[in-house]
């Protein structure tokens, strides 16, 4: 998954304030936990020395009530008096954390975001449509929704015998007909102008099949239909969330599942893919990564790569595993530091517009948890060979 909406934050001047905290607010005392954990991160971010006007901004933003059921998180980045970035994480992180630094820690949202699938909601019936955005798995229509409606005036059908029973019905199918055209026609301009990765249909059935019969090819190849749904008040929502939980969940599946497939087919030939800490550095470095493959276990901890640290320069590709290697690349003594791993990791990838996706333990073989699907490679990359790539393979995400 893309990473673009963090992008500005490579640019800013900093230093940022970055929490990832848990906001689950399962029962009446959610929100006196909610601030204990908010209080917890307040004094590790006191200490670092972030100042309290940025503390009262942040504290706003992660202790404001986000009315989602379930347990999830929240991600805030601020600088001075600003909130720079504010995000709902699908899950609550595996911990809450908290940091002052030039640098965001970008673990969370890169989660959140290859959690993400951006879909068009459309709830149908013979009159028109609604249309709602999001981001998340998660059923709110919100400010985005809008209207499509037909400008016919006979819009049921009689119930009546005879020939004029039958004109009716006719020109009841011809207003269905150029209703579902106005709703077609706006769902293509919509899949056009803003790309999403599923277009979900839900409502009237006879609707939704003129509707599917109207849309270009571009719409139609990412169409689904969700069962249960309806434009009237009074549907079994908790049916028809979890319908649609299901359908989202199902295509979140295949979207990893496609990544996974090209790495491992990119490593079993020794081109287009390389495994391993070091490897993954080198074409971060040289701006090759297309997508940047981390893997996570069950509870969504992604690999130890984090609990280490590596050397980085100014720049987000000035990035080594040692300190020696960074004079290769021109940066001088005093503006080489150290960097959590992951932090440094991510940032490479970010500024050169690589995607990031976690894989399931287990599910692809790996050397250090780490991965790259590369744009491009040379005579300089380096290439995995089948035998010692089948023989590192038990290091998966222990190194």
């Amino acid at each position: 998954m893309k990473l673009d909406s963090l992008k500005p934050l490579l640019d800013h001047d900093g230093p940022l304030t970055t929490v990832s905290l848990d906001v689950t607010r399962a029962d009446e005392a959610g929100d006196r936990d909610v601030k204990n954990r908010w209080q917890g991160l307040r004094r590790t971010l006191e200490q670092h020395g972030a100042p309290e006007a940025t503390l009262a901004v942040v504290a706003e933003a992660v202790l404001r009530p986000t009315h989602v059921p379930g347990r999830h998180g929240r991600f805030v980045v601020a600088a001075g008096e600003e909130i720079l970035f504010d995000r709902i994480l699908a899950d609550a992180p595996s911990r809450d954390e908290a940091f002052h630094d030039g640098v965001p820690a970008l673990m969370p949202a890169a989660q959140a975001a290859d959690e993400a699938v951006r879909y068009l909601l459309v709830e149908v019936d013979r009159q028109g449509a609604d249309l709602s955005w999001s981001g998340t798995d998660s059923h709110r229509p919100d400010e985005q929704l809008e209207h499509v409606e037909g400008d016919h005036d006979v819009l049921h059908k009689v119930r009546a015998g005879g020939w004029s029973h039958r004109r009716m019905q006719s020109r009841v199918e011809d207003s269905w007909e150029r209703n579902a055209e106005a709703v077609a026609t706006e769902l293509d301009r919509a899949v056009v102008e803003h790309r999403p990765e599923l277009v979900l249909i839900t409502g009237d059935v006879r609707a939704v099949a003129l509707i599917r019969d109207a849309v270009g090819r571009p719409t139609a190849e990412i169409m689904t239909e969700v069962p249960g749904g309806s434009r009237a008040d009074g549907v079994k929502e908790d049916a028809f969330a979890e319908n649609l939980h299901r359908v989202v969940e199902a295509y979140r599946a295949r979207r990893r599942e496609g990544v996974a497939d090209r790495l491992r087919e990119g490593l079993g030939r020794g081109a287009g893919a390389v495994t391993s800490l070091g490897d993954v550095l080198d074409v971060l470095r040289r701006g090759q990564v297309a997508e940047l493959v981390i893997v996570e276990d069950a509870a969504g901890t992604p690999a130890q790569v984090g609990e280490s640290e590596l050397w980085v320069g100014p720049g987000p590709l000035e990035i080594a595993a040692r300190r020696s290697e960074l004079d290769a690349l021109g940066v001088s003594e005093q503006d080489a530091r150290q960097m959590r791993a992951d932090v440094a990791i991510l940032r490479a990838a970010l500024a050169q517009d690589a995607g990031v996706t976690f894989a399931l333990e287990g599910s692809i073989d790996v050397v250090d948890g780490l991965a790259a699907l590369l744009r491009w490679s040379d005579a300089a990359t380096p290439h995995e060979t089948a035998p010692s790539y089948t023989e590192d393979s038990h290091r998966q995400g222990h190194h």
